[in-house]
C-alpha cells in the first residue's frame, strides 16, 4: 500500500510540475505517465486530482494552443483541428478554442499569407500562380472556401 502511495505522489508531483511550466492537455499527461508503467488506475486518480487542482484543464490548453498556433505560426482553422483531435481532445473543446479566433483577424491574418506567397512566386502565369498561392494556403490549414474568396484581393 505504501509503494502504490509512494508513486501517486511521485508522478502526482512531477506532473504537477509539468502543468505549471507549461500548458498540458490530459492526453499528453497519460500518455507521459504510462510510458512511464504507471498503472492505468493510477494514471486516472492522478489527471482527476491534477484537473482538481486546476493544474491541468483541457479547454484552457485548447485555448492556449489555438491562441499560439494563430498567431505564431499562422495556421488555419483546419490543421488546427486536425492536431487537436490527435491529441484526444473532444470536438466541443475544440471548437470552444477554435471560436476564441475573430472573424476579422482570421480574414487579415489569410489575406496576409497569401500575399506574403504571390510575392514570393517567381511564376509570370496567372493560373500557376495562383495554383501554388492556393496550395501554400491550404496546407496552412485555411479553408478552400475562404480562401477562393480572398485570393483575388492577392492575385490581379
Amino acid at each position: 500500500m505504501e509503494n502504490r502511495e509512494l508513486i501517486v505522489k511521485e508522478a502526482y508531483s512531477k506532473m504537477a510540475q509539468l502543468c505549471s511550466r507549461s500548458e498540458q492537455c490530459s492526453a499528453d499527461i497519460r500518455k507521459k505517465m504510462v510510458a512511464w508503467e504507471i498503472m492505468d488506475e493510477l494514471v486516472d486518480e492522478i489527471i482527476s486530482k491534477l484537473k482538481e487542482e486546476k493544474f491541468l484543464d483541457d479547454e484552457r490548453y485548447v485555448k492556449a494552443y489555438v491562441s499560439d498556433k494563430f498567431k505564431l505560426n499562422k495556421w488555419g482553422r483546419i490543421k488546427m483541428r486536425y492536431y487537436l483531435k490527435a491529441k484526444g481532445l473532444n470536438d466541443e473543446l475544440i471548437e470552444i478554442g477554435l471560436n476564441e479566433i475573430k472573424e476579422e483577424q482570421y480574414k487579415k491574418a489569410l489575406i496576409s499569407t497569401l500575399k506574403e506567397k504571390a510575392r514570393k512566386i517567381k511564376s509570370d502565369d496567372k493560373f500557376d500562380k495562383m495554383g501554388q498561392i492556393i496550395r501554400f494556403a491550404q496546407s496552412r490549414g485555411f479553408e478552400p472556401e475562404i480562401i477562393h474568396r480572398y485570393l483575388a484581393e492577392v492575385v490581379k
